[in-house]
């Protein structure tokens, strides 16, 4: 059955409809609903009936939903509406490669409609469909070219199938249209700086990459994430005593963050265990409140050096009454020889405190100066 044209009063209820929608309104949506639908004239108005059993499937009434939609549909074939609905609907089963199909009918009869392009987009790069990705998101950037999600989009469509110079190519073009004064920090363009940076990593442009984010690093927000970058460059350009100081500063900025040690082993090229454990003295000496450079060095040494380090760091937490202690350890349970090790060392302890109220016979200070 061919679609009948609202006339204006029962157009502007449709809208309402859509509106109602949109802001999660739905008992309202289907009050519009009905007032369009219980007119004889429009009863079998298939865009109305797709709408409703929308609105019905948000309300958890999906066999509903479906019998209206597919009636809709029924009704009105050549409705770019009725086919948009049943590919929601269809999205909302997660029957995705349906609702593929359903968005590309409705491309079919309304090829430049702007939210069909951008739900098939999205369906597409969750199922994987990159060469379709790309040519939605062109489609997008066509249709609004001076939209920053067009740009970014049709951009990331070329990183997700690993053309990095085109990628980096459209980044730049669209960069350059941005008009962001130097001394100005923008959160936007700074997000923007920094994804263009993260394709140039991810090209193994490792010099490039360095100059891009000391190019730009004024109007970057991320201060922190610059110079982590910065270190991770350094050490692939095997500039290793600049990295082993951009290191150096971050641990002093957050001395809880592995990541930052193991940059500044690298950096400083540590062969030996001795050596190691020398430098995790040091930052321990300099953070003395810092729990990392102290469990650290559990992971390198056996035997007897780990039962006296383990010992120091395991009662100045239990002192402490800190929660995650044994997840801070759960690592090192692979290691049949040092389980052993910290079950002895807490079982003594529990014997100890239940007869004497220390941790050892003998008793013992930390540094906070607190009898344990």
């Amino acid at each position: 059955m061919p679609n009948v044209q609202l006339p204006p009063k029962e157009s502007n209820l449709f809208k309402r409809i859509l509106k109602c929608y949109e802001q999660k309104q739905y008992k309202n949506g289907l009050k519009f609903c009905k007032l369009i639908l219980s007119n004889p004239k429009f009863a079998e108005h298939g865009e109305t009936l797709a709408m409703k059993g929308l609105t019905l499937n948000c309300l958890g009434k999906k066999e509903e939903a479906y019998e209206f939609v597919r009636k809709g549909l029924r009704n009105d074939v050549k409705s770019h509406v009725c086919w948009h609905v049943y590919g929601l609907l269809q999205r909302s089963d997660k029957k995705y490669d349906e609702a593929i199909k359903c968005y590309r009918n409705a491309l079919k009869l309304d090829k430049d409609n702007l939210q069909i392009l951008r739900d098939l987009s999205l369906l597409q790069i969750q199922m994987r469909d990159l060469e379709g990705y790309r040519e939605t998101r062109y489609q997008l950037l066509q249709l609004r070219p001076t939209q920053r999600a067009s740009w970014i989009g049709y951009a990331i469509a070329y990183h997700l199938l690993k053309d990095y110079d085109m990628a980096l190519k459209l980044l730049e073009e669209f960069r350059q249209t941005q008009q962001i004064p130097p001394n100005k920090i923008d959160y936007e363009y700074s997000e923007l700086i920094l994804y263009q940076n993260q394709v140039m990593r991810e090209a193994d442009l490792f010099q490039e990459s360095l100059e891009h984010i000391e190019t730009y690093e004024k109007q970057i927000c991320d201060k922190l994430l610059v110079e982590e970058i910065k270190g991770e460059m350094l050490l692939k350009l095997g500039r290793l005593k600049e990295a082993s100081e951009v290191f150096k500063n971050l641990i002093d900025r957050n001395a809880e963050n592995w990541c930052y040690y193991e940059g500044l082993e690298k950096a400083l090229q540590l062969s030996t265990s001795e050596e190691r454990l020398q430098i995790y003295e040091e930052i321990s000496k300099q953070h003395p409140r810092a729990i990392s450079p102290r469990r650290l060095p559990l992971n390198l040494v056996p035997g007897e050096k780990f039962r006296e380090l383990m010992d120091k760091f395991l009662r100045v937490n239990f002192s402490k009454g800190c929660p995650p202690l044994f997840t801070t350890l759960k690592s090192l349970y692979y290691n049949t020889e040092k389980i052993s090790i910290i079950q002895e060392l807490v079982t003594n302890y529990e014997a100890s405190l239940k007869t004497c109220d220390f941790f050892s016979p003998y008793g013992a200070y930390v540094n906070q100066g607190s009898f344990i």
